[in-house]
């Protein structure tokens, strides 16, 4: 693969003193490095994988979570098959102490089959568990909403990279991962696959970046030039805003990785995924014309500044165009529903 730049290093910072929103504000990714360094998670996992997999087990719901299973020929690789209809891997209930079981027993094969454990929530499968391994980040921190904390478990394996809609804050715990990187601008460079269906709930590249066919996918070229590496040490924490890109490798024969994930919008407002499926079916197939028209009008009501389109109006007549509230909310909702069902 072709050089790419390293994420922005800091050493020393106590989670306190991170200022989130500043960071996403730039549109910076960051490494802090060993801010999860005395979590005991972590120094259990540095003097064995065995201790920390007892560990896990030990503090088990005994709840079943979805384990994927992929054969020894993906190479950890979470993809389609070559039709990018159907998926190279299972996904089932399992125990998770069982499950746990396969892994322990595989850490010396490294031609054994891949297995994942992804985005399970640690208060509702592991409790107790954040006690003693948490930031300890206050809600203020987060923009007032409260943090979705997940673990991730598995041996070698690669997320294909893919955008999420939260942002991210994610710790190694154990093993070693390395994060490629791709601001949101880079879309088209990445060759997303399918809406559906998708390895993990969201659309991902068709490029295999640790080894990409530049002459099917040429524009991935231009990708490289503006992606990141960022190498995860156990205790060292990775921060990275919502809608950039990522692919994620466990480099690892164990490898436990805990994020929080967080939005600062209110609830009441919709995800904008659910915008871009009524786009394709209301928007895509028009003449040229008309989407450049269209697009004009969502620069103006949508991307460009809130106040813009309701100025002289006053607050009595501006309805939807106001500051959004929950009641507003619920009102557009009850308007889209109602038009959407004719």
């Amino acid at each position: 693969m072709e050089p790419v730049r390293s994420t922005q290093e800091l050493e020393g910072v106590r989670p306190g003193d991170v200022r989130l929103d500043e960071l996403l504000d730039a549109q910076r990714p960051t490494i802090f490095r060993g801010m999860a360094r005395d979590w005991p998670l972590v120094r259990k996992g540095l003097e064995s994988p065995r201790g920390l997999i007892a560990d896990l087990k030990a503090r088990d719901s005994g709840r079943p979570v979805v384990g994927f299973t992929g054969a020894p020929e993906i190479q950890g690789r979470f993809f389609y098959d070559e039709g990018l209809a159907s998926l190279n891997f299972r996904a089932e209930p399992v125990r998770l102490d069982a499950f746990l079981d396969r892994i322990a027993e595989g850490l010396d094969d490294p031609m054994g089959p891949s297995l994942y454990i992804g985005s399970t929530d640690i208060d509702t499968y592991l409790p107790g568990l954040r006690a003693e391994n948490d930031l300890g980040l206050d809600a203020a921190a987060f923009g007032g909403a409260a943090p979705t904390v997940s673990i991730w478990i598995g041996n070698r394996t690669v997320a294909a990279a893919h955008y999420d809609m939260s942002n991210n804050i994610a710790c190694c715990v154990a093993g070693r991962r390395r994060f490629t990187l791709f601001p949101p601008d880079q879309v088209a460079n990445l060759y997303p696959g399918p809406l559906e269906p998708t390895p993990g709930g969201q659309v991902v590249s068709l490029v295999d970046i640790r080894a990409p066919d530049f002459e099917r996918f040429p524009r991935f070229r231009e990708a490289l030039a503006a992606a990141q590496i960022a190498e995860l040490e156990p205790g060292d924490v990775l921060v990275y805003p919502a809608l950039w890109w990522h692919q994620v490798e466990a480099l690892e024969a164990f490898n436990v990785l805990v994020n929080y994930w967080w939005n600062p919008s209110p609830r009441f407002i919709d995800t904008p995924q659910t915008t871009l499926l009524h786009g394709l079916l209301s928007l895509r197939e028009r003449p040229e014309h008309e989407k450049q028209a269209w697009k004009a009008l969502f620069d103006f009501y949508v991307f460009g500044p809130p106040d813009r389109a309701r100025e002289r109006l006053p607050e009595t007549a501006q309805g939807p165009l106001g500051p959004l509230d929950e009641m507003k909310a619920r009102r557009l909702r009850a308007q889209l529903l109602n038009r959407l069902n004719r």
